[in-house]
């Protein structure tokens, strides 16, 4: 049997390339390096960069690899081995940087967001998550500043859980509790203002007080954005991948947004993959699941459900109600029971307009000084209760909108694939979408039975035609307003 050698290994890169395409090779193979003093007459030795690439790889590729092999051998076969290479020497450290060579990498991280608080009298550390003495280094002390601020009335005490939320509060609560990476990444997703952030708050004030020595960083996606933007114009990255990449617990709100945005993505991959290769802790929060999300890479798509991705579901009304006993014992108020029915029976989108609702409530009975009644909360919440008394069902979204384009309302549940066929009916998924709890599964039923898949890609086409279409957009919201208007 022939000797493999590094020449073999070039054409083996070429072939994987060849097979495998741009953005695979690119991704996963071109990182792999061929390991000469481990590689015997029968096995190959590959060497990944970090766990996470080798695991992937060996579970996915390593049939093609060995298939390649053996074309790069003429034939004779031989069996592939994965290892994680060796992190490289860190070189020595360099004397300590003068004003004018440039800010540190604390320093950098510091200036985000907020501007560095300074005294002539020195005084103690105060982290902003609970706004006691901070024993952490300064370094972890200048990358808790860069984070958003944490709010402290969000807890694990006071999160309401049922049935829509209690798996995701029982994994949030471990993996806070934990004090190695569990479930590494984390990704909580839902609607806006089910509990995502709140939960999100709840661990890093947990982390916070219970593990002090453990350097906890919250931030906002658009944050992570600009200070990577900012990394770039001032040519600072290296100063941005050691400050990210030396925390030991990233949390990062909303990781949607970096959607679309390619050298974003790209260094976010790379900190994801370093970060848990580390076996630091990584939590995110998305308002869908890694594989709705548009314009996100691949490979970052299938790291970021890698770990643990809950969903948090609209709350049920026992939890409704039982958020609402919640908020009147917090602030000392008696919330009459037939108030916090209407309340919970009508507001059923997401705690956040929930606790809105509640709140506007409260106000004016302050102001006004009269009680809390039945009468008040239906006069005062008028417009809120009218909202959810109009519900629209797939049925009226399909005829409403087989009048408005002229067409047979059984094409709706046709095969049909001609433009003024198809797009009416993607048109009635994107409105059956936005304007009813259904999920895909069930509109899908309703259209002719089709697949889960058809659906999202009908109601993606539609959100993207409205953005650069004018007409179709001003089609989608005369048929809406005709719809909730009716």
């Amino acid at each position: 049997m022939p000797t493999f050698t590094n020449s073999h290994w070039q054409a083996v890169q070429k072939g994987l390339k060849d097979k495998l395409g741009d953005v695979v090779y690119e991704s996963w193979m071109q990182p792999l390096t061929f390991c000469e003093s481990k590689t015997t007459d029968d096995a190959v030795t590959v060497q990944a960069p970090t766990r996470f690439v080798k695991d992937w790889v060996q579970r996915n590729y390593t049939t093609a690899i060995q298939e390649t092999i053996a074309e790069a051998l003429g034939g004779a076969p031989m069996a592939v081995t994965f290892e994680v290479a060796a992190p490289a020497a860190q070189p020595a450290a360099p004397e300590a940087a003068t004003p004018s060579q440039g800010s540190t990498p604390n320093e950098m991280v510091q200036q985000v967001g907020q501007a560095i608080q300074s005294s002539s009298a020195p005084k103690p550390a105060v982290t902003p998550l609970t706004g006691t003495q901070s024993k952490a280094p300064e370094k972890s002390a200048g990358l808790l500043d860069a984070g958003n601020p944490l709010d402290t009335r969000f807890t694990f005490d006071n999160f309401v859980t049922g049935k829509s939320n209690e798996f995701a509060y029982a994994a949030a609560k471990r993996i806070a509790e934990s004090e190695d990476a569990a479930y590494n990444p984390f990704l909580l997703y839902g609607g806006v203002g089910l509990g995502k952030t709140h939960l999100m708050h709840a661990m890093a004030l947990h982390i916070r007080e219970h593990q002090p020595k453990r350097r906890v960083l919250y931030i906002s996606s658009e944050k992570f954005v600009y200070q990577f933007i900012r990394s770039l114009r001032d040519k600072k990255t290296m100063d941005f991948k050691e400050a990210f990449r030396s925390v030991d617990v990233l949390m990062i709100d909303d990781i949607q947004f970096i959607a679309g945005k390619e050298a974003t993505q790209e260094e976010f991959f790379h900190t994801l993959n370093a970060l848990i290769d580390m076996r630091k802790q990584v939590i995110l929060t998305a308002d869908k699941s890694p594989h709705e999300m548009d314009n996100v890479e691949d490979r970052l798509r299938s790291r970021l459900g890698w770990g643990l991705t809950t969903e948090i579901h609209k709350p049920d009304l026992e939890t409704r109600l039982a958020i609402l006993d919640s908020k009147a014992a917090e602030m000392n108020i008696e919330l009459p029971k037939d108030v916090a029915m209407v309340l919970a029976d009508k507001v059923s989108s997401n705690v956040r307009e929930l606790e809105g609702a509640f709140n506007r409530l409260v106000a004016h009975a302050d102001l006004i000084g009269c009680p809390i009644t039945l009468d008040t909360a239906q006069s005062l919440l008028k417009d809120i209760f009218q909202a959810s008394n109009r519900l629209i069902t797939l049925d009226e979204i399909q005829v409403k909108v087989a009048d408005y384009y002229r067409i047979k309302l059984h094409e709706m549940h046709t095969a049909r694939r001609s433009r003024d066929v198809a797009r009416p009916r993607q048109v009635a998924m994107y409105l059956s979408k936005r304007l009813t709890q259904k999920s895909f599964p069930d509109i899908g039923k309703a259209f002719g039975g089709r697949d889960h898949t058809t659906v999202m890609h009908g109601v993606k086409a539609i959100e993207k035609l409205m953005q650069t279409d004018k007409q179709m957009a001003d089609d989608v919201q005369l048929i809406e307003k005709m719809l909730t208007s009716s």
